[in-house]
């Protein structure tokens, strides 16, 4: 990361072809590579596998396992001076034999680096020439996915790792269209996951996860170690999604893009697409619930009403603490745009919605996605915490809604950071952050309220004991 001085003033979103910010300070984003390296550990048996430098692969390691706190291995080919000079093909083939000896993986997701795409290696070609070369261990499947960090997020490197391993492993389907719903949930937590998984369950609909890390990356205490942690989507469950019977695809910004899992699906095999934002809020849990019910042929079940009806009464019950609060969030854009929405519901102004993504879509998506956000909201795409923390420190925000990065910044304006999404460093359970359905509502409207209740305790001279 380089420093730059130059600071975006407080402003109008940036669209069309108005250019973005230069250098960065603390980007509001992480590696490409690093999404595709969580999304191949939702699928069952998948090792990882960086064509890079170690470099990349323990910077990712070290962010998946403070986050996550579980095991996290990431093999790579290990790139030094000569690799970067004349090609890694023999470090890549020498790997990759390497790991299937030593871990006999189902799958091999390969994602490339900023070196070995600096240099312009050609994947495809150099897969084909390892898989020609093999006499054993064919069953070992591999995915390769072009990753350059110069380019993209961790969230574009998720979606498009999820992407090609649909792309390459889904097979000709049944003549009908019969089986589970194929749900691709985007950049969520392990706790969503297993969320979305009950919401599924309560509708009695079969739903086949496109990843599912809840457990790879959240599971219990080994009795013996784990070369591969149990859990994840199986090869097979994937393989059958051409027989799907509907897909979900998550993410409004991601539904701008031509080429997703979804499209994928619905182009060859003429899986039904439905499309929604990240389920976060009533809004948006309600379409999530209405496709579902539709699928199913059915009402709403009983404990998801249930759910609903909590969520209204706690909306009513803390509306007087939380109405004209105004609040930064930043993250990923779908995130973002999930929190926007839910907070313009429970009554609290998003003075600025903040972004590090690049896709271009990021502002006119949100403003179509929550009509009634407030004309003057700032929204920044290609923002990194400097430019946040100027505008930040002009809106004067009541408090901070995203991952730790910007615990400094709360720090610095003395308001409250009601941490979601990734990463969360500096708390236990970042990834059993509950943020969809209408449990994950009310999770974080309880957060939100009880951050704005304990800074109006601690900086009372009396102390109040009764809110």
């Amino acid at each position: 990361m380089s420093c730059s001085s130059c600071k975006p003033a407080v402003g109008p979103e940036i669209e069309g072809k108005e250019e973005f910010p230069g250098p960065t300070t603390n980007a509001c984003k992480l590696c490409t590579p690093l999404g595709a390296c969580l999304a191949y550990k939702g699928i069952a048996g998948t090792v990882p596998f960086l064509h890079g430098s170690q470099g990349c692969a323990t910077y990712i390691r070290r962010y998946l396992i403070s986050h996550f706190r579980e095991p996290m291995d990431i093999a790579a080919s290990n790139f030094a001076e000569h690799s970067a000079v004349f090609g890694g093909r023999e470090v890549l083939h020498t790997g990759l034999a390497n790991v299937t000896q030593q871990y006999s993986p189902a799958l091999i997701g390969v994602a490339t680096t900023c070196l070995s795409e600096t240099i312009g290696e050609n994947m495809p070609q150099l897969l084909h020439e390892y898989r020609a070369k093999l006499t054993t261990s064919k069953e070992t499947k591999l995915i390769h996915v072009s990753t350059p960090s110069f380019k993209g997020t961790h969230v574009d490197g998720f979606h498009k790792a999820v992407t090609a391993i649909v792309e390459n492993l889904v097979t000709a389907p049944t003549e009908t269209k019969t089986g589970p719903v194929a749900l691709m949930p985007g950049f969520v937590s392990a706790e969503d996951l297993r969320h979305l998984k009950e919401i599924f369950a309560a509708y009695e609909v079969p739903v086949t996860l496109v990843p599912d890390y809840s457990e790879t990356m959240d599971g219990g205490s080994w009795a013996s170690y784990e070369r591969i942690p149990s859990g994840g989507t199986t090869v097979d469950e994937i393989q059958a999604l051409g027989s799907a019977r509907a897909t979900i695809e998550c993410g409004r910004v991601l539904a701008g893009e031509d080429r997703t899992a979804g499209t994928h699906l619905l182009k060859k095999f003429s899986v039904p697409l439905h499309r929604l934002g990240l389920p976060i809020g009533l809004r948006e849990t309600d379409r999530l619930c209405e496709i579902v019910g539709t699928i199913a042929s059915r009402d709403i079940p009983r404990e998801l009403d249930l759910a609903r009806g909590r969520l209204i009464d706690a909306m009513v019950d803390g509306h007087k603490y939380v109405f004209g609060q105004r609040a930064v969030v930043y993250g990923d854009e779908d995130l973002v745009i999930g929190l926007a929405s839910f907070l313009t519901e429970i009554g609290v102004q998003p003075v600025l919605c903040a972004s590090g993504g690049r896709s271009r879509r990021f502002a006119a998506t949100l403003r179509a996605a929550v009509p009634d956000l407030p004309e003057d909201t700032v929204i920044r795409e290609g923002a990194d915490f400097d430019s946040i923390a100027t505008d930040s420190e002009a809106l004067k925000p009541n408090l901070l809604i995203g991952n730790s990065k910007g615990y400094s910044l709360a720090r610095r304006l003395k308001v409250p950071l009601v941490r979601c999404g990734f990463p969360i460093h500096d708390r236990l359970g970042g990834h059993r952050v509950l943020h969809v359905g209408y449990r994950g509502a009310l999770s974080l409207y309880d957060t939100i309220v009880n951050a704005i209740l304990e800074r109006k305790q601690e900086t009372s001279s009396i102390g109040y004991a009764y809110l």
